[in-house]
């Protein structure tokens, strides 16, 4: 029985060419549009390698200076993470990390365009990066200010032909490094690990770094245990409070030790306003508001559709019925219907997100892009096309079943 509603439902939709075009456009369109969001959004916080500890890692990526006229902010500095962040209870390691800063080399006459982090060796036992040669530098390194670099592929590629790398020389930045390792290549969405060009930061040219309460480093740091993670915050925040500021038109610290996803919810929520607490809920709303609002335009569309196309089809209800056709099949009918114009506008949608996926890792528009398909998200989408698709054929169904055969081969819907 099910195959012969299926092969109905089937020549139906390909009679009813607009309607059903119409339909799988929305549900496919908006499928495509949610996965390929959800994968932007994976891309730069989920945990994927190298932040495989992401659970229970927390950061001071912004700090602000305040004043009663002025305010400073940006990232950590130096001074603020060395100087009073150290040897906290419950922190399994910690590491300094600068942002990623781009600089210009020249090889054979050719520019190249890195971006270099400079770096502690703790990073690299936080973060767990795929070496293709070599291996990190070490805390001797950083004690010994060796002139010693970790590069990606790319950079690999650019300055070696893809040759093997390790123990030769390159010049970054006005600056002569030693290769002791290559890595995979990691997404620039992935602000943390993110770089073309790994260096302690005892390589620096200049020590000023070292007395900022405010620059361009952030602080990791791994917990012993997510259960950990709340005391961590609230000891940061209390030595943060007494932190002197050394300047006259300041009056106090403020930075938190907070996920990587509230930090972007600080930026986007509330313009970079450190004193804000919990910021990451704000934008759990939002995100979610705006999710629901997009599913929600094309399921009222779609309910729309799905009601019309059955109240057109009166004259046809009225033959069935005529012929022996009960209200329980009919209704099982147009709800076959409705489920199999879903599941194909699903089968479309996903083969438009990996199509899209595919061509955004392959466009060079996000550097190093590796987006994926989330399944969850998308069945999830997909259960939420599939519950209105049935929902929106149930009543009409049932009512265009009702029909007294004579008024249904008349046209009535009602």
């Amino acid at each position: 029985m099910l195959t012969n509603y299926l092969k109905l439902a089937v020549k139906v939709l390909a009679r009813r060419k607009f309607f059903t075009f119409v339909s799988l456009f929305g549900i496919s369109f908006t499928l495509a549009v949610l996965v390929l969001a959800t994968a932007l959004v994976d891309h730069a916080v989920a945990p994927f390698p190298p932040e495989v500890h992401q659970d229970r890692t927390l950061g001071v990526y912004f700090t602000e200076l305040s004043g009663e006229h002025m305010r400073r902010n940006g990232g950590a500095g130096f001074k603020l993470l060395d100087g009073y962040l150290r040897d906290m209870p419950g922190v399994e390691r910690m590491s300094i990390v600068s942002y990623p800063n781009g600089v210009y080399s020249y090889l054979n006459g050719t520019r190249i365009h890195s971006y270099v982090k400079r770096t502690d060796s703790e990073f690299w036992r936080i973060m767990r990066f795929e070496f293709v040669e070599g291996g990190p530098y070490t805390t001797g390194d950083l004690d010994a200010h060796r002139m010693v670099a970790v590069i990606n592929e790319a950079t690999r590629r650019k300055f070696f032909g893809g040759a093997n790398a390790v123990g030769r020389s390159i010049e970054v930045g006005g600056q002569r490094f030693q290769v002791v390792g290559v890595v995979r290549d990691i997404p620039i969405l992935r602000l943390v690990p993110f770089a073309d060009v790994w260096v302690p930061y005892t390589t620096d040219r200049s020590d000023e770094y070292r007395r900022e309460i405010v620059g361009d480093m952030m602080g990791l740091f791994l917990a012993r245990s997510r259960a950990d993670m709340p005391a961590i915050s609230a000891e940061v925040a209390s030595r943060v409070a007494r932190v002197p500021t050394d300047d006259k038109g300041f009056d106090r610290v403020i930075a938190h030790a907070e996920t990587l996803f509230d930090t972007a919810a600080r930026v986007l929520t509330t313009g970079g306003d450190a004193s804000v607490q919990a910021p990451g809920k704000r934008l759990w709303f939002v995100l979610a508001t705006l999710a629901l609002l997009f599913m929600l335009l094309p399921a009222v569309n779609l309910v729309n559709l799905n009601a019309s196309r059955i109240m057109e089809r009166a004259s046809e209800i009225g033959v069935r019925k005529s012929f022996g056709a009960s209200s329980r099949i009919l209704v099982w009918q147009f709800l076959v219907e409705n489920v199999a114009l879903t599941l194909i506008g699903g089968a479309i949608g996903l083969a438009v997100s990996i199509w899209l996926l595919w061509l955004v890792n392959g466009s060079g528009l996000i550097l190093y892009a590796n987006l994926r398909l989330n399944y969850r998200i998308f069945l999830a989408g997909l259960g939420f096309a599939v519950f209105f698709g049935t929902m929106s054929g149930v009543y009409p169904a049932w009512r265009m079943s009702r029909l007294n055969p004579v008024q249904a081969l008349k046209g009535a819907s009602r």
